[in-house]
């Protein structure tokens, strides 16, 4: 967890995908994930976080549902969404944070 403090504390945003193996709209977020670190590289950071692995890490961040979607800089939530979003709508968000 210490590893995650420090990922988020970065001044480049940091988007994570709190996910479940079980959650249909989770596994559709995959391919979308995989476009968003295509079109924006080392300028962002994108982490995976698998809830059921993870039940603290969630349960600081009030995740109640999957996927819940936060972006991160310099260890401040900035923005946070539940569900499936298009990958340009993210790099939108995420460009709002650079």
């Amino acid at each position: 967890m210490s590893e995650f403090n420090n990922i988020i504390k970065e001044s480049k945003p940091t988007f994570v995908d709190f996910f479940a193996t079980w959650c249909g709209p989770c596994k559709m977020m995959h391919p979308i994930l995989e476009k968003l670190k295509e079109k924006m590289g080392d300028s962002v950071s994108i982490l995976k976080i698998d809830v059921d692995r993870n039940q603290e890490l969630s349960a600081q961040f009030r995740v109640q549902s999957v996927p819940t979607l936060i972006i991160f800089k310099d260890g401040e939530v900035k923005w946070r969404a539940a569900g499936v979003h298009s990958a340009e709508d993210l790099e939108a968000k995420l460009k709002e944070f650079m």
